[in-house]
């Protein structure tokens, strides 16, 4: 037996997609982008980012799709897979993807975004999103 996890933590690059397999099963994809600052040896400092494919399936894909959207700083949990396919020229393509077992909200309202009329400060009750 063997481990396959992945922790990320990032921000949505894109809004996510929700499909549905023949038999109805849905299936949310979205895209992540985890960041990292280093210094080069010469003391120059350098960002780097990283892009992850993510699709949560069920019940989690629905509610990814309710609460999350582009810029949202997230926490992803699961494993990785690696899809193949055939492209329309006929070439054989390879990704590696996270189906994401555990996902949560790390801020309570995108960079940017006003609070509405009525609303507390920061956003949501996280304890009460079900994710």
């Amino acid at each position: 037996m063997g481990l396959c996890k992945v922790t990320l933590i990032g921000n949505l690059g894109r809004d996510p997609e929700t499909r549905y397999t023949p038999s109805g099963k849905p299936a949310t994809s979205f895209s992540v982008a985890c960041s990292r600052t280093y210094s080069t040896s010469e003391g120059e400092r350098r960002e780097e980012t990283e892009w992850f494919r993510v699709t949560a399936w069920g019940k989690l894909g629905e509610i990814c799709s309710q609460y999350l959207s582009k810029g949202r700083r997230v926490y992803v949990e699961g494993r990785l897979q690696t899809r193949v396919w055939t492209g329309q020229d006929g070439q054989k393509n390879t990704s590696l993807e996270v189906t994401a077992t555990d996902v949560q909200l790390l801020d309570s309202k995108p960079r940017g975004e006003a609070v509405e009329v009525g609303e507390e400060p920061g956003g949501a009750d996280l304890d009460q999103i079900p994710f």
